[in-house]
C-alpha cells in the first residue's frame, strides 16, 4: 500500500485492526484518546467489538476475559490507567492468555500532565503486576515502528500465549508521519484449542489464575518462568545500533528519546566526533547481552550515555549490562519535557571532556573527521 499522512495514535488503533483485533476494550484518557475514537469508529464499521468501559479497571477485566475465550483483544491507555490495570495484567499473566496493551506514556507521577514522558519503563518492564512476569515490551521511535510493532505485538502475543506492551509516548501517538499500512489479515476462522468456547463434544477447559496449593502454584510458576526464557531466547530482542564501530561515546536510548538523540549523533559525527548510537526497541527482553558484547567488542567504547525523559529507569539495565566496563553517565529531562538535539551534543561535548579530551580538541580544529 502506499504511504499516507497518519497520526500516530490512529496509525496504531489501524494497524491492531489489520492485524486481526477482534475486540477492544477500553476507557478515555489524553494523549491516546485519539486511539480508542479511531477504535469505536472503525470497530463498528466491522461489525467487531467496541466497548468503552466504566474504568480502566474495568476494560482489563473485560481483556481478560474475551482472551480466555480465545479472541484477539486489546486494550490502550495512559500511565496512570496503566497503573489502574496492573491486577488485571497479573491475572492476564497468570493465566497465560494473548492480549496486547498500548501504553501511550504521559508525564507523572500522579495525575501529572498529559505532556510526553517515558516514566511508564519500570512500571511496564519490572512491575506490570504482582508475582513472577513479564510482558514483552516494545517501543517504536516513528510512527511506522508504531504501526509495524503493534501488529509484531499480536503476533507474539498469540505465539507465546503472553502480555506484549507496545509503549509510544505523547509526542509518537500525537504526531503525524507518512507511513504505510498493511493490508487487512482475515479473521481467524477458530478458535485455539485451549479457549474457553463452551465444552460441548471436548473435556473442560480451565483457565484461572488460582492455585491454592503452593506446590501447584510453584508448579506454574515455574512453567511461567520457562517460557519467559524461551521468550529471551528466542531472538525476539530488537534493538538498532547506528555509528558504533568506530565510536568512543555510544548513546543509548529508546523512543522519542533515541529519535532525538540520532540527530544528535548524526550532527557530532558530521563535526568529527565519533559517537554512536544504541535503541533497544524491545525493552522486555532487554538487549542486555548484545549491549554487552558491544562493549567488548569496540575497544575504542569510553562511555555509554544513558538518555531518557524520566530520571534515570533504563539506566540501570545499562549499567548492569556494562558490568562497570566503561562508566555509564545519564542526561535526562522529567515532567514532560522532550530533550533537544543541541542539548544531547552538549551533553556528548561534556562527557568527551572527562574521557577524551584530545579528540575533542581535533574535532574543533577539523582534524578529526569521521562520517
Amino acid at each position: 500500500m502506499s504511504k499516507q499522512l497518519l497520526k500516530g495514535n490512529v496509525a496504531i488503533a489501524e494497524a491492531a485492526i489489520r492485524a486481526g483485533c477482534e475486540a477492544y476494550f477500553g476507557y478515555p484518557i489524553t494523549p491516546q484518546t485519539e486511539l480508542l475514537e479511531h477504535m469505536a469508529r472503525r470497530m463498528v464499521e466491522l461489525d467487531r467489538v467496541f466497548l468503552q468501559a466504566e474504568s480502566e479497571v474495568a476494560a482489563v477485566n473485560m481483556v481478560y476475559g474475551a482472551a480466555a475465550a480465545g479472541a484477539k483483544v486489546m486494550t490502550s491507555s495512559s500511565s496512570p490507567g496503566i497503573s489502574l490495570m496492573q491486577e488485571g495484567f497479573s491475572y492476564i499473566a497468570g493465566s497465560n492468555v494473548p492480549a496486547v496493551v498500548v501504553d501511550v506514556m504521559r508525564g507523572g507521577p500522579g495525575l501529572g500532565n498529559i505532556q510526553p514522558s517515558q516514566a511508564d519503563y519500570n512500571q511496564v518492564t519490572k512491575t506490570a503486576g504482582h508475582g513472577d512476569f513479564h510482558p514483552i515490551v516494545l517501543a517504536p521511535s516513528t510512527v511506522q515502528e508504531s504501526i509495524d510493532l503493534t501488529v509484531l505485538a499480536f503476533d507474539l502475543a498469540e505465539k507465546y500465549r503472553t502480555l506484549v506492551f507496545v509503549v509510544a509516548d505523547g509526542a509518537i501517538g500525537q504526531m503525524m508521519e507518512p507511513a504505510e499500512l498493511p493490508e487487512m489479515r482475515p479473521l481467524a476462522e477458530k478458535r485455539p484449542e485451549w479457549a474457553v468456547t463452551g465444552a460441548k463434544g471436548r473435556p473442560h477447559n480451565v483457565i484461572s489464575s488460582l492455585f491454592m496449593g503452593a506446590e501447584q502454584l510453584e508448579a506454574m510458576n515455574i512453567e511461567l518462568q520457562a517460557k519467559l526464557r524461551q521468550i529471551e531466547q528466542a531472538s525476539e530482542v530488537r534493538y538498532e545500533e547506528i555509528g558504533v564501530d568506530d565510536a568512543e561515546i555510544v548513546v543509548v536510548a529508546f523512543g522519542t528519546a533515541a529519535r532525538v538523540a540520532k540527530t544528535a549523533v548524526r550532527r557530532l559525527r558530521a563535526a568529527g566526533l565519533p559517537v554512536g548510537l544504541f535503541r533497544p526497541i524491545s525493552l522486555w527482553p532487554f538487549p542486555e547481552k548484545e549491549l554487552s558484547r558491544l562493549a567488548k567488542r569496540i575497544p575504542s567504547v569510553r562511555s555509554f550515555l544513558v538518555v531518557e525523559m524520566n530520571a534515570g529507569q533504563m539506566l540501570h539495565d545499562v549499567r548492569e549490562a556494562i558490568a562497570g566496563r566503561a562508566p555509564v553517565p545519564f542526561y535526562g529531562r522529567m515532567g514532560g519535557i522532550i530533550p533537544l538535539p543541541e542539548e544531547i551534543e552538549a551533553e556528548i561535548r561534556r562527557q568527551y571532556a572527562v574521557v577524551s579530551p584530545r579528540i575533542l580538541t581535533e574535532a574543533r580544529h577539523g582534524r578529526s573527521v569521521r562520517q
